[in-house]
């Protein structure tokens, strides 16, 4: 059981398609300085084992695991498709007090990644996606290059059916919610996360790329801070 530390909200790290909690080992850091514990959680989807079909829905139940497992209040911070799997299992869990969506899908009940591409489901002869074509560009693009190397290095095949699993609940329709656009990404356009955060009650945004917690740890370290115990 994680408890609260200092009375602040425990932060609950999600990543994204192809990563694992590793993304998060720059941030991590930064957070605790500021007096902050933070949680991470592997989302099943993403695997190195061709056979492993996991789910969206598994990946919730990662979520809600993690989340029964927190004594206290926790923000979650849902990177890009980990926004899918938090809107799910944040819905039902009475601890969530706030949810942050960086550059994350922050999609509606009935919605999945395929329907939100137009309906076409992603192709791939084993059940998994492989890691997108010149990850350091559309990924990684203003991460130094040694870093992004090194994450590079590290993504893994996503399950093929953890983006055509549907929502079945939205957890931004009572939970508080915040969007933090990413103002220079070049794989989940800045104009359609525009869109998404209409939903949010607050919106931020970063001069980043996606993948902001490697190239602007410290400024989002502060943002999630600002915004955590309000």
């Amino acid at each position: 059981m994680t408890t609260a530390v200092n009375g602040k909200p425990t932060i609950l790290l999600v990543h994204g398609a192809w990563h694992g909690a590793w993304c998060w080992d720059k941030l991590i850091p930064e957070l605790t300085a500021q007096g902050w514990h933070a949680v991470t959680v592997e989302l099943p989807s993403a695997s190195l084992h061709s056979n492993d079909t996991a789910g969206m829905y598994d990946d919730a139940r990662a979520v809600r695991a993690c989340l029964d497992d927190i004594d206290g209040p926790v923000t979650i911070l849902a990177h890009s498709y980990g926004g899918v799997p938090v809107t799910e299992a944040a819905a039902s869990a009475p601890n969530v007090s706030r949810i942050l969506y960086l550059a994350g899908f922050q999609l509606d009940e009935g919605d999945s990644l395929v329907s939100e591409s137009g309906g076409e489901l992603p192709s791939g002869d084993t059940g998994t996606l492989p890691v997108p074509d010149n990850p350091a560009k559309v990924l990684f693009s203003d991460v130094a290059d040694e870093d992004a190397d090194r994450a590079v290095r590290r993504l893994v095949p996503q399950s093929i059916r953890s983006f055509s699993e549907p929502l079945t609940a939205a957890a931004w329709k009572t939970v508080s919610s915040r969007y933090i656009v990413c103002e220079r990404d070049e794989m989940l356009p800045p104009a359609y996360q525009e869109s998404m955060a209409t939903r949010a009650g607050r919106v931020y945004r970063l001069p980043s790329g996606h993948s902001p917690f490697l190239s602007m740890a410290t400024e989002l370290a502060e943002l999630v801070t600002e915004d955590a115990d309000r």
